[in-house]
């Protein structure tokens, strides 16, 4: 449903109310609707439970953490190696480390400490493993965002690679039948046609890790054809031509679309949108701003049973950045995440 308030002819407010509203008050009747059988000479991965699959016949990866001296991270990490996904470097205050661990009757006694009780020299530490090549990943603990970043770029032991990072949120939803991939949706804030590009060129190989040989990325706005009022629906078309004129390869972009075009079939058919390469049937969710992301991300989290995962791309090594607030099963299904994409790289290098 499109509010729309017309001055002189011309649409002066444009709300769609969609996956929060009339499509999204109940999800579980688009999910229902989107019930696919995949995609002909795709090996797709359709849960995390296939990418910690995955994961196990590739190998089990090692990530460094930095600042380990949190719970939730602990745990994360204790189960991550139980399950075969990662053995990891717990970089921090080693007598807090063991004094957590033990209030949680945790034995991390397999694991290896490096004790370094300042936070952003731990965070510096840890990072340089990854850069180094000692481990496959790097993973937030403790430490706050901002000298996590700065340990991710800075110059001298980050993990700059020469391109823009982008944020990466995979989610497994019942009902769904591939895995939906959501960008982005906590890093970039106003993302201009540069930094679209940019997402797109860091994401396809993200879904190209988790089984998606040619993922189908849709560029959202409020309506589905161009307005020139509104620059998102201008920088979506962009970005189709783009991909047309094979200036962006690997995937299908379409766009722009609204969000019940891009994931019930049924809305695409019903609004006559046949003539589309995407209907319903996207992997990638392309946002025009962190609002719009982060708000159907966290409607999906709040109003539906669902897993996630989430990462930072553009980046050497994969890196696990998750909130304090996020689940002890996103920590963990963000390695497995991470743990593919950086087999992914492993190839790619070779």
């Amino acid at each position: 449903m499109v509010l729309c308030y017309y001055f002189n002819d011309e649409p002066m407010l444009c709300f769609r109310i969609c996956l929060i509203g009339e499509r999204l008050h109940n999800i579980g009747d688009v999910i229902e609707r989107k019930k696919s059988k995949g995609r002909k000479g795709e090996k797709m991965k359709r849960s995390f439970d296939e990418l910690i699959a995955k994961v196990n016949e590739c190998g089990m990866k090692k990530v460094a953490v930095s600042v380990a001296q949190d719970e939730a991270v602990l745990e994360a990490v204790k189960e991550a190696k139980k399950r075969g996904i990662a053995d990891a470097i717990l970089v921090g205050d080693e007598a807090k480390i063991k004094e957590i661990a033990a209030s949680m009757n945790l034995d991390i006694s397999g694991f290896e400490i490096i004790d370094e009780p300042d936070m952003v020299q731990a965070a510096l530490t840890a990072v340089k493993l990854a850069h180094d090549g000692k481990v496959d990943m790097y993973m937030k603990g403790l430490v706050d965002t901002k000298n996590f970043l700065k340990s991710v770029l800075d110059k001298e032991v980050g993990l700059r690679t020469g391109a823009p990072l982008s944020h990466v949120c995979v989610f497994d939803i019942p009902g769904i039948d591939q895995l939906l991939f959501l960008t982005d949706v906590a890093f970039i804030t106003y993302p201009t046609l540069e930094d679209k590009v940019n997402i797109i060129n860091n994401t396809v190989p993200v879904a190209k890790a988790c089984g998606v040989d040619c993922p189908k990325i849709a560029p959202l706005a409020a309506v589905e054809v161009v307005n020139p009022k509104m620059p998102c629906t201008v920088e979506a078309a962009e970005l189709t031509k783009m991909n047309a004129e094979g200036a962006i390869t690997g995937c299908i972009v379409d766009g722009p679309l609204s969000l019940d075009l891009a994931i019930d079939p049924e809305a695409a058919k019903h609004k006559g949108a046949t003539d589309r390469k995407i209907q319903g049937d996207a992997d990638v969710l392309l946002f025009p701003d962190i609002h719009a992301g982060n708000l159907v991300y966290k409607a999906i989290v709040h109003m539906t049973d669902m897993k996630n995962g989430c990462i930072l791309t553009g980046t050497k090594v994969p890196v696990v950045l998750t909130s304090r607030s996020d689940s002890f099963e996103t920590k963990v299904n963000s390695l497995a995440l991470a743990a593919v994409v950086a087999e992914e790289l492993k190839k790619a290098e070779a």
